[in-house]
């Protein structure tokens, strides 16, 4: 077959055609960007590196064995197909996440973020998602392997190959020329994906080869206090540590979110004042962006840097102390309650409370509000009426909320219910029906707005009527909300609040880097750990329980505190 084509050889314009067009095919397929905001793919007039050098190999193999077999076709095109799922996920998790993808990590997690996806979705777009991927999977694989087939029989033709050959060569040299801010040879040519698969490479090395070491995590900060800052004239307080999905700092920073979150936010301003509470606030990076909780819950528990999430692992395997071992240390009944916890956890042993409350045990008995199926303020409502709520004398509680109803794809959020004590009962939300909203990952922002402006209410009506005293609420975002929301170049900000009435406590973290009022300011404290050894400092300080100065260090550096207004109600 071989030696006919070379007896019958196309014409110049022809074969130069069919060459280019195939070309251009599987350099497309290669050098496509993501098409922001969305998970679409944008056509991005550049050279693939990795093509030029896959181009010369065909050129070496088509000489050597004069041609290219059917067998030797399809495992190119499976090669090839999956060089560009790669190149899809290398550009679309920054863009959609703001953060590279993890295969290893992030692949472990899959399964759940399909679920929750297609429970955002009606049945028949699931349906048709499924169906449209098989298709455009097969086709995808029929377009590179016509492809590849084309570009074989050009190469067969001897003509071409000298001087085709030192024009690929010339190309892949002139981008191996790049000298970073010296010589700039890249602007015709898309990055790489290699380093992306040597990058992962080098991860699952860290993961599964025997004998290889990981890095060593970096100290613990130091728990050796007695938490005397939290003891009053009443008892020591109880502690409630709620991580708030998704609580970025792009709501303070963007300013169509903050226009937005004004009036929510101006209501819990005042409901912390109508409850005789103060608070102060401050902002720290985050470890992950865009998801991943887990990874902000140790760095703060803990006090170590889990930015890699091997170091998280590796963290999960030691001996660290931790708050919740702190905490218990000193008397305390330490309590995880985790709405979104649906599957087995044995990683939680680390962290050792006395009581860890996953979906099934924390006693929900409503309808269903999407995957994340309990709402904040239901699952605020149990945690009050089985823990933080009992009359004293009791042990204080330490207890960690991490909320749900702020996680992509942000919908379905529930009505916001004035009886609290409703919530714990099967009829909670009685004649609500909880309908998923179309177009949740197309146009995530109001509904990103939607989740904010409840959290916000739920938190207000809590610390107005129903929280309990005395009571420290340390309120810290876990992450930024994905790229699709937070836009292009978001820092990796959250922020942290901590709501009060005792003002020697909130007197020291005026010292230590917060600011009054609910609006952080411009400056991080740091990365997450740091927040954990300023919180350790304040709560291990002495506790001088006067409120003289407080009215002018706290309430008037927020507007929404600063006008003269009298308590209504706690």
């Amino acid at each position: 077959m071989w030696a006919q084509a070379q007896a019958a050889p196309p014409s110049a314009s022809g074969w130069l055609l069919r060459f280019l067009l195939a070309f251009g095919v599987l350099n497309t397929l290669l050098t496509f960007e993501n098409r922001w905001p969305g998970f679409g793919v944008a056509y991005m007039p550049r050279l693939s590196f990795e093509l030029c050098l896959a181009l010369v190999a065909l050129l070496g193999w088509v000489a050597w064995r004069g041609g290219l077999s059917s067998r030797a076709a399809w495992v190119g095109t499976a090669a090839f197909v999956g060089l560009v799922l790669v190149r899809y996920a290398n550009v679309t998790a920054p863009a959609v996440m703001g953060r590279p993808v993890n295969v290893y990590w992030d692949g472990r997690h899959a399964g759940e973020l399909l679920r929750v996806a297609a429970q955002a979705m009606p049945g028949w777009q699931v349906a048709a998602a499924i169906v449209a991927l098989l298709a455009g999977g097969l086709l995808l694989a029929l377009v590179v392997r016509w492809s590849i087939g084309v570009l074989a029989s050009c190469l067969v033709w001897s003509r071409p190959r000298p001087w085709m050959l030192s024009g690929v060569g010339a190309c892949a040299l002139s981008f191996a020329a790049y000298v970073p801010e010296q010589r700039d040879t890249r602007w015709f040519f898309s990055l790489p994906i290699t380093p992306t698969l040597l990058q992962q490479g080098q991860l699952l090395a860290q993961v599964w080869l025997p004998g290889h070491s990981r890095a060593a995590l970096g100290p613990s900060p130091a728990f050796g206090g007695d938490l005397s800052g939290l003891v009053g004239p009443s008892g020591p307080a109880d502690v409630l540590l709620v991580f708030a999905e998704s609580y970025g700092a792009i709501t303070f920073d963007d300013a169509a979110q903050a226009a937005a979150l004004a009036e929510p936010r101006a209501e819990l301003a005042q409901a912390i004042q109508d409850s005789g509470r103060f608070v102060v606030s401050a902002r720290v990076t985050a470890p992950t962006f865009g998801g991943s909780s887990w990874l902000s819950h140790a760095a703060l528990l803990a006090g170590v840097d889990t930015t890699d999430p091997a170091d998280h692992d590796l963290l999960l395997t030691s001996q660290r102390p931790t708050l919740v071992s702190h905490f218990a240390r000193h008397g305390y009944r330490t309590v995880g309650w985790m709405p979104g916890l649906k599957s087995p956890w044995p990683e939680g042993a680390f962290y050792g409370f006395d009581r860890l409350a996953d979906d099934a045990g924390i006693g929900y008995r409503g309808p269903d509000f999407g995957y994340w199926r309990i709402p904040d303020q239901a699952a605020l409502a149990l945690l009050q009426a089985q823990e933080l709520g009992r009359t004293r004398p009791h042990e204080p509680r330490f207890a960690v909320f991490a909320t749900t109803s702020t996680h992509a794809p942000f919908h379905p959020i529930a009505p916001f219910v004035a009886d609290w004590a409703s919530l714990t009962s099967p009829d909670a939300y009685a004649g609500v029906v909880a309908a998923p909203a179309a177009g949740s990952f197309i146009q995530p922002l109001p509904l990103y707005v939607e989740g904010m402006r409840y959290q916000h209410a739920w938190m207000a009506d809590y610390l107005r009527r129903q929280a309990p005293r005395p009571m420290v609420m340390i309120v810290v975002g876990d992450h930024q909300p994905p790229a699709l929301v937070s836009g292009r170049g978001a820092s990796w900000e959250v922020p942290v609040h901590v709501v009060s009435d005792d003002a020697a406590l909130l007197q020291r973290l005026l010292g230590n880097g917060f600011v009054a009022g609910l609006t952080p300011p411009p400056a991080s404290l740091g990365r997450m750990p740091t927040l954990t050894s300023v919180l350790l400092n304040a709560f291990d300080a002495p506790g001088v329980h006067e409120t003289r100065g407080i009215d002018h260090v706290v309430r008037p550096a927020d507007p929404a505190l600063s006008k003269d207004r009298s308590p209504s109600g706690s």
